[in-house]
């Protein structure tokens, strides 16, 4: 029978594959000269900001105009190398990092600066984290840049967009390593003067992305900023072994701009769902508890800024609660003084409970225009934005008006906010005329029953006030009444009616962010108490006047002096600490009122009460 070999198994067939073998060899050693020599060149390894590069970076942010964010990094260790940028470069360009295995680890910690109208933020590869959140409109309480990363707190319990783990081993690891840091990059059509792709253009708005992998836990974490608004976008992901774990990115630690315990005290977490927003005071915080959605947006706050998020996906969000303990300095202007105070410092961190986290931050001031310009899609019965971050609280319909019309008064009419509240003020008062007049007919009225009533009462005395004679009492003065067309609460509706708002304007002046550090005259602060105590001494001194020439009809003289001087004391003590911005509408309504009560003493009506008064007066001498 004839042999079929295999066509692999010729004669011959292995010495001819190895002359193949060792002519290829031999080609490709002969050619590695050419290669080097017209083959193309490796490109120049990118600039740091240590080696000329923060310079060039600041000198574009500065061409870039106002209007767009800039860019700019710089290596924080002198070991950072071009072949760290190249690393950098050649990992965000390949597939998601979530999918790789290899270990993508930083040599050194850089930092980048982005740089807008609004705010200064510094970010770096040292978790992937911000050290720094400068807001450039707003200055703190010594009149320096005000800084929202409270470093004393971040120091101890984390910075702001580090991530939360439900494994504290894990969430450490993932807060401390060194990433892999990208900066955006413009086409070459955008780019100024055919800058190279790895220069630190300015772009508007830009993206950083932050990434890092051991082998088992893998990493992605972007960041985009708008450079319009106080809206940073945020995406995370974490990656246990190939499976996603629930990691949140976080606001753990109060605000810079807190340095008294009286501010710290303001900090809540907030949250909303459709119509419905809660707010939590630091009582009933948790450290570590977990509160499941769907949340529209949650956070943190204090009395003037904010951080919250709003996840893409509420129906999946959760928040956790983190609540610490801090010690600071009971003065802080006077060094000499060593006394430390403990105050709470609340944080927030909100996810997806599914995995991956696609949320916007809003990191801003609690100002209505800023808020009202961040919409919030999905939110039902209420106002699709964030302005239920402010808590104008249950006279809400009130004092937000107010302050709507104050701010209109102060950018079309006098533009400081002290006269506008005066302004604001006359105008409440003069509208408020009719019902002094009615006030004042009402007592008239009173003041000539009032023989009459006392008569009833005599006939009444000697019975108890559970017998039911008493209620004929009260029956025969309510027939009096109606025969006269006396109004027993006439009297006090012109109070009633003020009364709400004044406590609207307390409750405005606490939140309404464009009083803050605002000045007038000698006050430097409308929202904070005045320093030199001129107003709440005003507020007496008006208050003891307009008592002794208002009529106080049914009132016995005796009681009528120590109402006299006891209501305007307490009331002065009372506002000794309230914000300036109370006192002076306060004692400047009081001063209005001390001359339309003057011009209404001297009518037919004013004269007539007086010396009923009088009369009355001198009968109880007798």
């Amino acid at each position: 029978m004839a042999e079929f070999n295999n066509p692999q198994q010729e004669p011959g067939m292995e010495r001819r594959l190895l002359v193949v073998f060792a002519l290829t060899f031999l080609v490709i050693m002969l050619f590695q000269p050419l290669m080097k020599k017209y083959g193309p060149q490796p490109p120049a390894p990118a600039k740091t900001a240590g080696s000329g590069g923060q310079a060039g970076g600041a000198a574009q942010s500065a061409e870039s105009g106002t209007g767009q964010s800039a860019v700019t990094t710089q290596a924080s260790s002198p070991q950072a190398s071009s072949a760290q940028t190249s690393l950098t470069q050649r990992s965000m360009k390949q597939a998601s990092l979530t999918q790789t295995l290899a270990p993508v680890v930083a040599n050194s910690e850089t930092e980048t600066v982005i740089e807008n109208d609004l705010y200064r933020i510094v970010l770096t590869n040292r978790g992937g984290r911000v050290k720094s959140w400068v807001l450039k409109k707003y200055t703190d309480d010594k009149g320096g840049p005000l800084e929202l990363v409270n470093a004393a707190a971040a120091g101890l319990y984390g910075y702001p967009l580090t991530l939360w783990t439900y494994d504290a081993g894990l969430r450490d690891k993932l807060n401390s390593a060194l990433y892999v840091m990208a900066t955006p990059t413009l086409p070459q059509s955008a780019r100024k003067d055919g800058a190279p792709a790895t220069s630190p253009t300015p772009v508007a708005p830009p993206e950083i992305k932050f990434a890092y992998s051991d082998g088992d836990v893998s990493v992605e974490k972007s960041f985009t900023f708008d450079r319009n608004s106080y809206v940073v976008g945020v995406k995370t992901a974490v990656n246990v072994k190939g499976a996603q774990v629930t990691a949140f990115p976080m606001w753990p630690a109060g605000f810079g701009g807190d340095t008294t315990g009286a501010q710290y005290a303001t900090a809540q977490i907030v949250y909303q769902y459709d119509n419905k927003v809660e707010r939590l005071a630091i009582k009933k915080i948790s450290g570590g508890g977990t509160l499941a959605g769907p949340f529209h947006w949650a956070g943190v706050s204090d009395q003037y800024f904010a951080a919250v998020f709003l996840p893409e996906d509420p129906q999946n969000a959760a928040m956790v609660t983190l609540h610490n303990a801090l010690e600071i300095p009971h003065n802080a202007s006077d060094a000499s003084n060593k006394q430390m105070d403990k105050v709470d410092v609340l944080g927030a961190a909100v996810g997806s409970v599914k995995g991956a986290t696609e949320a916007r931050l809003y990191v801003g001031p609690k100002a209505l225009a800023d808020l009202e310009s961040v919409a919030v899609p999905g939110i039902t019965g209420t106002d699709p934005d964030l302005r239920a971050i402010i808590d104008f609280g249950w006279l809400g319909i009130i004092a937000r008006p107010l302050f709507l019309w104050l701010k209109w008064m102060y950018n079309h009419i006098v533009g400081n906010w002290g006269w506008a509240i005066l302004l604001q003020t006359l105008v409440i008062n003069v509208a408020l005329l009719p019902l002094r007049l009615s006030q004042m007919k009402s007592m008239l009225k009173m003041q000539r029953v009032a023989p009459q009533i006392k008569s009833i009462q005599e006939k009444y005395k000697k019975y108890s006030l559970r017998d039911p004679k008493k209620a004929e009492m009260n029956e025969e003065i309510s027939a009096l009444y109606k025969k006269e067309g006396v109004n027993p609460a006439g009297g006090c509706l012109p109070l009633l009616i003020q009364m709400p708002f004044l406590f609207a304007y307390y409750r405005m002046l606490n939140v309404a962010m464009d009083l803050r550090h605002a000045p007038w005259m000698w006050v430097h602060d409308l929202s904070a108490p005045d320093p030199w105590h001129i107003l709440p001494v005003a507020i007496i001194v008006t208050m003891l006047i307009m008592q002794r020439m208002t009529p106080q009809a049914g009132m016995d003289p005796a009681q009528q002096k120590m109402m006299n001087v006891m209501m305007p004391g307490m009331l002065g003590l009372m506002s000794w600490n309230l914000p300036a911005g109370l006192g002076l509408y306060w004692s400047a309504g009081q001063l209005i009122g001390i001359v339309q009560q003057s011009v209404m003493n001297r009518t037919s009506l004013g004269r007539e009460m007086r010396e009923m008064m009088e009369k009355r007066a001198r009968k109880k001498e007798k």
